[in-house]
């Protein structure tokens, strides 16, 4: 900008000084010709640094000053997390006050091991912490990512021991109530009626001491069938993994299940995305699981004037791998989310209350997890993640 307002300053003295010279020199042509070209070129040289000014933007207005960001390491230093970076060729780097913590004495035993647990591919697992307060469980999360061009992994333990702790209770507690239930309801009549038993043979009533047997018979058969309940949920079979196309599986499990429903006037729809999906696993336990979900459900849908069952298969963000099964039927009662899946309970009555607790135990051999999710629409949907 200041060397055209030169340019112009400078083009507006030639142009005076061709005037003066012109007048000077009115008698020569030839020198009034050169004064005239002269003059010219200044004015066209003037005249494209003013066409220059004219159309030059006018500056812009400051920028304001960024809003002030959180202190960031303040927030890094006191996350619940213990976190560490890990850089090939280096030794785990502690990244807050957590990790230095975990790795300082009173803490964990072995520092060493504690930095060798920590060099993990990516994932999520459950590991053991060998520390001064004796052995701790945590969850181990490593992420993989890039930083100016270097490869980096990000760790980070969370101790979990309390919360398992509590809910070991909680499941043994709400265990011990269901045995002392079932098994009091039983012991109790056979108890009873085996005391009464001599005295029915010594008065030679027959009928009533048949009768008593027959009771007798029924309670322990009542008894054996819980037992052999508590057993498939107690001791589900190892899986045998192998690779597994989901959508033959699925249409299988479709051929299966759809005459029971198209009996109730229900249909039954699989869905999978990509049909090329495939996942390790053990078939028959996940047909196993499939088959429960869908008896659940059709129990469910029982009157509903068009019950519809729906499996479908997909990935979703962060390539895993979901198969939910959803109803249209009255879905869970509020409240009861929690309870569904604890051995022996039921909301039908007759029901044995083992359908959901064998389902969870066989995903979790299967390394997956399932959840029971609200869906807009109404109805259960249970969702199993791999």
């Amino acid at each position: 900008m200041a060397s055209d307002r030169l340019r112009v300053a400078a083009a507006a003295g030639v142009l005076a000084a061709c005037a003066g010279g012109a007048g000077a020199w009115l008698d020569s042509p030839r020198v009034l010709v050169a004064f005239a070209l002269l003059g010219l070129i200044a004015a066209v040289w003037g005249w494209a640094a003013l066409t220059r000014l004219a159309h030059r933007p006018a500056p812009l207005p400051p920028e304001p000053p960024p809003p002030p960001r959180p202190d960031l390491d303040a927030a890094l230093e006191h996350a619940p997390l213990a976190l560490w970076r890990l850089v090939a060729g280096s030794a785990p780097l502690a990244l807050n006050a957590a990790a230095r913590r975990l790795a300082a004495p009173g803490r964990a035993v072995d520092v060493a091991a504690l930095l060798t647990l920590l060099d993990a591919q990516p994932g999520r697992r459950v590991v053991t912490l060998p520390t001064e307060h004796g052995q701790e469980r945590a969850v181990l999360a490593v992420s993989a990512l890039t930083v100016q061009g270097q490869a980096w992994r990000l760790a980070a333990l969370a101790p979990i021991e309390s919360e398992l702790e509590t809910e070991a209770l909680t499941a043994w507690r709400q265990l011990v109530q269901v045995l002392t239930h079932e098994i009091m309801n039983s012991l109790t009549p056979i108890a009873s009626l085996a005391a009464s038993a001599p005295a029915l043979l010594e008065g030679g009533e027959h009928e009533e001491l048949a009768s008593a047997l027959a009771t007798l018979a029924r309670r322990a058969a009542h008894l054996q069938t819980f037992v052999e309940h508590y057993r498939s949920v107690s001791q589900p079979p190892a899986p045998v993994l192998a690779d597994l196309r989901l959508e033959p599986m699925l249409q299988g499990v479709q051929r299966l299940i759809t005459p029971a429903w198209h009996a109730v006037g229900g249909e039954v729809e699989v869905r999978v995305e990509p049909a090329s999906l495939a996942l390790r696993t053990d078939a028959a336990q996940l047909e196993q699981v499939l088959i429960n979900l869908a008896q659940n459900a059709l129990q469910a849908c029982a009157g509903r004037p068009a019950p519809r069952l729906q499996l479908e298969a997909r990935l979703t963000r962060g390539a895993r791998l979901c198969i939910s099964v959803a109803d249209n039927g009255p879905g869970i009662a509020p409240g009861l989310e929690a309870q569904i899946f604890t051995p022996f309970f039921s909301t039908r009555a007759g029901g044995s209350g083992v359908g959901l607790a064998v389902v969870r135990q066989l995903v979790h051999g299967l390394g997956g997890t399932v959840r029971q999710v609200r869906r807009p629409e109404g109805g259960a949907c249970f969702l199993l993640t791999f």
